[in-house]
């Protein structure tokens, strides 16, 4: 079954597993969700689940907005995001989706928004070298330099790493482990960084990645690191 959450990002801590090694960790509030849409291919096209999360005042919607909402109950929601899984018969309109969907040792891809920088150069923004600091170097030592155009085609070609606004656009982090869950407090630690600020919105999803770990007699994880991080 495929799974996939809606979150915020509560921040960074460290958990020690058994071993007493520390494994660096991002905590974030999962859900609770609420279904408030189905898609099926039939009506649609495809099959898609809709989820909502974080309670909003119905002052703060539209009539089409609350409309929409009250399909799936009284709960009106702030963030919706829609899933597409292969599966959707599991899901009813107004079903309560939590943490515990996922378990440890899961693997997850997490999507948010990184933190805004503002605007930037293209030193800060992407890693360009400057010139060097002896003479003759003048005031553009840390300048773009050439563009690369001439008569033909007589113009900046699409994509030029160029000083701009940096940051605030969706990144996704491949691959996290999953190292702890708590159905009660909604909360589930994945290891390592997540983008976005505390308090920011994130999506959590089955990987994409194909993860083929060996196991020994016992069932036993051989890889030291994702077994670590499972403890």
């Amino acid at each position: 079954m495929n799974k996939a959450i809606i979150g915020k990002k509560v921040g960074m801590t460290q958990i020690f597993n058994a071993d007493g090694k520390v494994i660096p960790c991002t905590v974030i509030e999962a859900g609770p969700c609420v279904v408030t849409q189905l898609k099926t291919e039939e009506k649609d096209g495809y099959n898609a689940v809709q989820f909502g999360f974080e309670d909003v005042k119905e002052a703060r919607l539209n009539k089409p907005q609350k409309g929409h909402l009250k399909k799936a109950g009284d709960s009106l929601k702030k963030y919706l995001k829609e899933f597409r899984f292969e599966d959707c018969t599991p899901f009813q309109l107004g079903d309560v989706v939590k943490a515990d969907m996922f378990v440890t040792g899961d693997y997850v891809d997490v999507t948010g928004t990184s933190k805004g920088k503002g605007y930037a150069g293209v030193i800060k923004r992407f890693n360009a070298s400057r010139l060097k600091e002896s003479h003759g170097t003048g005031p553009v030592h840390r300048h773009a330099g050439s563009m690369g155009a001439c008569s033909d085609p007589s113009k900046i070609m699409k994509g030029k790493m160029m000083p701009g606004h940096m940051g605030a656009e969706q990144v996704t982090v491949q691959n996290l482990d999953v190292v702890k869950v708590d159905a009660e407090l909604n909360l589930i630690a994945v290891c390592g960084a997540v983008p976005g600020p505390k308090g920011g919105i994130v999506v959590l999803k089955n990987t994409v990645k194909n993860n083929k770990v060996a196991k020994g007699e016992a069932g036993i994880s051989k890889n030291p690191q994702k077994a670590s991080a499972r403890k």
